[in-house]
């Protein structure tokens, strides 16, 4: 009995030690050999200005900042690319203040990303409906289109956060 007892502590040692447990920031779901990545433009399809180029800005800092592969702009040096579709924006007003202003908005993204291993042409990552949501209070004596400027480079860092952790580290 004791012996089956031991037998039995070392199997549930040997697939604790196995279970693929790793701490946050530490693993990496991209391919060892995935070393350059390109970020073009993303695609637009809502009519807020100059949405893609925050986004993509964004995307593309986040990335360098992560330090797991180099940016670069030319694709056919690229190991991997990274493709951005916006598909939609929204600012809805979620709180009002007094005189039936709003003061707090929930602003969200959907964009469909891919990500496309280049030298081996298969898709590392995909998600036709990546959503990032975010509250966005306006100070008082402001309304949303006095701070819309800086709402949006808020949110656009941090979509881009969200999404290269996501890519990066495959939660």
């Amino acid at each position: 009995m004791r012996r089956q007892l031991v037998i039995l502590g070392l199997c549930l040692a040997g697939l604790m030690s196995s279970c693929g447990y790793h701490l946050r920031g530490t693993g990496s779901s991209l391919p060892s050999h995935i070393q350059k990545m390109s970020i073009p433009m993303f695609k637009n399809f809502t009519t807020r200005y100059e949405l893609d180029v925050k986004l993509t800005q964004k995307v593309v800092e986040e990335m360098i900042a992560r330090g797991k592969v180099e940016v670069i702009s030319e694709l056919a040096q690229a190991d991997a690319v990274l493709i951005g579709e916006i598909l939609s924006f929204n600012v809805n007003p979620i709180a009002f203040a007094g005189q039936g202003s709003a003061d707090r908005y929930n602003i969200s993204i959907v964009a469909k990303i891919i990500l496309r291993d280049v030298t081996r042409g298969r898709i590392i990552f995909s998600n036709p409906s990546f959503v990032y949501q975010q509250e966005y209070e306006v100070p008082q004596g402001s309304d949303f289109e006095s701070v819309e400027t800086e709402a949006i480079d808020k949110i656009a860092e941090r979509f881009a956060r969200s999404l290269v952790i996501t890519i990066l580290e495959g939660f």
